[in-house]
């Protein structure tokens, strides 16, 4: 028992050491964690203090980076815009470049018809001078550009250009083609005026009958008249020929053409009937082609006694007769060498090229010409104050240099020879008439004219330079 309570006074006591030293252990342990906590503490103050400042650091450096990808952004769409402005400038040079390159071209268009030397060369020179400028734009846009590198707007810039460098290749060859021709026709020019230049030279040897060896070709002579004679006969059969053609394939009523010619001719015979048979007889015989001539002739010597056929009122041959012997005889050797189509071409509106003009209009009136083409585009192109360059009117301007170049002739002599028509229905002289038709035998003598052909000359010395006419037996009035 003894025992027993001293093993309880035992574990009391035991139970109260445990109980102190529990609480020892306690206290000591809330001590330490006390000092842990604050140790914690410190530690999380200072780890914060740290993330703080690398935060601060993290910001600093992106603040920093985006200040200088900002800045670079800036410089970037700033040198952007640069270069769209510059290509946007230099896009405008080109667009401009090109506008004038077309308005030169249509300049240089139009100094061809009529030929204007001085304008042509002045529009080749302007589109030379765009096409150079395209050709700088090009280089400043490849250096701009970066060199060779292969952009799509330096190959779209390339692309553009390319074709007007093709079209200089082309204006150069064509503007050496027209200084070319350029350079024929002033040799041509210079040739048929250089007679005076030949003559003080003495280089001239050639005489004409009546003339003394000082005198070369110094004054017209009746060897001339004849020979301008012959052309003219010979450039109308080569017209009429032409344009006879050209009705029967467009298949009008030759008889009746005829007929209305045979009446317009008509000077002293009233009877209608008669003539209507003769004329049908005419279309019988094949010969509608002298009265298709004699229509030509009628109309292209109509004003032919007048100086200038009536085109204005000038009087020099009246007010100053001696100088205007000189120029008209001038004017003819000028002219006589040259080509009719190519002096029209320099010259459309020259005398000679009005002349061309009024006979036109008047030997081909606008529904045969609507028949004959098709279409009156011819026409216009007179009317316009231009030389058509067809065949047709090729051999009409050669028929009217021919007579042109006998009238000049007719007014350089001293004094001018009389020309002269036959009348219709008139006795055939054979002193002053020839037939374009062969008779036999001496059926003249029973013949009487049956329209004239072409007129005649009579000269200040009696040469005599027939007219032409058509012969139609006398019983046939």
């Amino acid at each position: 028992m003894a025992n027993k309570v001293s093993n309880f006074s035992d574990l009391i006591q035991r139970m109260t050491a445990s109980s102190c030293l529990l609480h020892s252990i306690s206290a000591i342990a809330c001590d330490i964690e006390d000092s842990n906590s604050d140790k914690y503490k410190e530690e999380e103050d200072h780890d914060e203090e740290e993330e703080e400042e690398e935060e601060e650091e993290e910001y600093e450096i992106a603040q920093n980076h985006f200040n200088v990808n900002w800045d670079g952004a800036k410089d970037e769409d700033s040198a952007a815009k640069e270069r769209v402005v510059e290509l946007e400038t230099l896009m405008g040079q080109v667009f401009d470049a090109v506008s004038a390159v077309k308005r030169a071209y249509v300049s240089q268009q139009e100094a061809h018809c009529p030929w204007d030397p001085d304008k042509m060369r002045a529009a080749d020179m302007a589109v030379v001078a765009e096409l150079r400028r395209l050709g700088m734009l090009r280089e400043r846009y490849r250096r701009s550009s970066g060199g060779g590198r292969m952009r799509p707007s330096a190959a779209t810039l390339r692309e553009v250009v390319a074709p007007y460098e093709a079209a200089l290749e082309e204006l150069k060859t064509e503007v050496k083609a027209k200084q070319a021709e350029v350079d024929r026709l002033g040799e041509k020019l210079k040739t048929a005026t250089s007679f005076n230049a030949g003559r003080s030279k003495g280089k001239s040897n050639r005489r004409l009958s009546g003339s003394s060896t000082n005198q070369v070709a110094a004054a017209p002579a009746v060897e001339l008249l004849e020979a301008a004679m012959s052309l003219v006969k010979e450039a109308s059969k080569s017209f009429t020929s032409l344009l006879l053609s050209l009705m029967r394939s467009a298949r009008l009523d030759i008889a009746a053409a005829v007929r209305s010619i045979e009446t317009a001719s008509t000077t002293t015979m009233n009877n209608h009937t008669a003539a209507t048979t003769f004329m049908d007889s005419i279309v019988g015989a094949n010969h509608a082609k002298y009265a298709l001539e004699s229509y030509v002739n009628r109309k292209m010597f109509q004003g032919f006694d007048h100086e200038t056929f009536y085109m204005d009122g000038s009087l020099s041959s009246i007010l100053n007769p001696g100088q205007h012997r000189i120029d008209c005889f001038t004017q003819y050797r000028d002219m006589k060498a040259m080509d009719p189509v190519e002096l029209l071409g320099i010259l459309p509106t020259c005398r000679f090229g009005n002349f061309c003009f009024k006979k036109y209009l008047s030997i081909i009136h606008p529904k045969m010409e609507e028949s004959l083409f098709g279409d009156l585009e011819q026409r216009r192109q007179v009317l316009d104050g231009h030389h058509p360059r067809s065949q047709f009117y090729g051999e009409f301007s050669r028929l009217a240099k021919a007579v042109w170049l006998l009238h000049l002739l007719e007014f350089s002599f001293d004094p001018p020879p009389t020309h002269f028509e036959a009348s219709k229905g008139a006795d055939f002289h054979s002193l002053y008439m020839e037939s374009v038709v062969r008779i036999s035998g001496n059926g003249n003598c029973s013949m009487v004219v049956g329209f004239p052909v072409s007129p005649g000359f009579k000269i200040g010395n009696g040469t005599i330079i027939k007219a032409r006419v058509y012969l139609v037996p006398k019983n046939g009035r």
